[in-house]
């Protein structure tokens, strides 16, 4: 039986949509909204209506017929904690969405549109590992402090993607690894996934880990207090340069690390000097994960836009290839995540999850 499904995927300015037929990607664009479009909503829930009726109108312009959908997925949005997989999308879920339970994103849209499509035409409707995703376990939750606990916030579509892809080069089922797997974008997740399950990972948004090109990472705590109340700063302004406008940017001032190459291949010491301090700090991190899975690591995989960049790959595997073997999947592919989710419950291969099920497992 062949399922031909649209996938959407939300982003703050644009809206990318793809159409497959099964494993075939028959269509696709990323859909640009104007900014003097976008600023006449005042809440990002409020652009409902107009992002569904764009898709709508380039599948038209495409000549896909709806009716010839037999499921829709969209990207997972700001929901509670839930554990990894493929969720039917629900009123329990819709509600949290509306309400931001977690916060306001343009990824809150994709459950909503992909839900009301698919209602109109009775298929089903999914998300697949939202960016909530939350396998860890207890002991990785606490700190030094009882008011303060870690929490689970990665790149959970592309980590899952390509560690089941690391398990199909090794040769054995991604729930009878472990593997240590990094994306390297614009912020860096290092999850230790055991046995199929995410069990520790960095929050890779807002002041944990590896520095990245716009992320701060870890820092020194007491120092961190003491900026935090040198009165030169206020509170938005600390919590960007922890997201958005710390690592790579607050070091050169720029993200582009097409940038930061050219500025080393002319000699500049501090970029390349920068560049290895990334490195290292994403090699200490993958060492901690090792620690986590007890040595026992059948795969360290390296993936996102940084893993296009050999030199700074080679410079992560200098530290780490005494752990376990590597595998390099640069880039992402959010869409085929998306898609492949839905297939995998579709042919029966795994079941929708129900999101008010294992959000009650989760408070109890």
């Amino acid at each position: 039986m062949s399922w031909r499904i649209l996938v959407i995927n939300p982003g703050s300015t644009s809206t990318k949509i793809a159409v497959f037929d099964d494993e075939t990607e028959i269509f696709k664009v990323n859909i640009s909204h104007p900014l003097e479009e976008i600023q006449k909503y005042s809440r990002v829930i409020e652009q409902f209506s107009f992002r569904k009726e764009v898709i709508m109108k380039e599948l038209e312009k495409a000549g896909i017929s709806k009716e010839s959908l037999r499921a829709v997925v969209g990207r997972g949005g700001l929901l509670r904690p839930i554990p990894s997989g493929t969720y039917s999308v629900t009123e329990g879920m819709l509600e949290d969405l509306r309400a931001e339970v977690q916060g306001e994103h343009a990824s809150n849209l994709g459950a909503m549109i992909a839900q009301t499509i698919a209602g109109e035409l009775k298929i089903p409707a999914y998300i697949v590992d939202p960016v909530v995703m939350d396998e860890m376990e207890e002991i990785a939750r606490i700190t030094g402090l009882p008011m303060i606990r870690r929490r689970s916030i990665l790149h959970a579509l592309n980590q899952k993607k390509v560690a089941r892809q690391a398990a199909r080069d090794i040769g054995k089922p991604y729930e009878e690894l472990n593997l240590i797997v990094v994306h390297m974008g614009g912020g860096i997740s290092v999850g230790a996934h055991k046995k199929g399950k995410v069990v520790d990972v960095n929050n890779a948004l807002n002041g944990d880990g590896p520095f990245a090109p716009e992320r701060a990472g870890s820092l020194p705590a007491a120092d961190l207090v003491d900026l935090c109340f040198s009165g030169q700063y206020s509170k938005p302004e600390i919590k960007k340069m922890l997201a958005g406008k710390g690592g790579i940017v607050a070091h050169l001032g720029t993200n582009d690390m097409r940038a930061v190459e050219e500025k080393i291949k002319n000699g500049d010491r501090k970029a390349a000097l920068i560049l290895e301090a990334m490195a290292y700090n994403v090699a200490k991190w993958v060492g901690a994960m090792a620690t986590v899975l007890e040595g026992k690591v059948d795969g360290i995989v390296l993936t996102g836009g940084l893993a296009y960049y050999r030199d700074f790959v080679d410079l992560v595997k200098a530290r780490c290839q005494f752990i376990a073997s590597f595998y390099i999947y640069p880039g992402e592919d959010e869409m085929r995540a998306l898609l492949e989710g839905a297939l995998r419950v579709l042919r029966g291969e795994e079941k929708a999850r129900i999101y008010e099920n294992e959000i009650q497992e989760e408070r109890s």
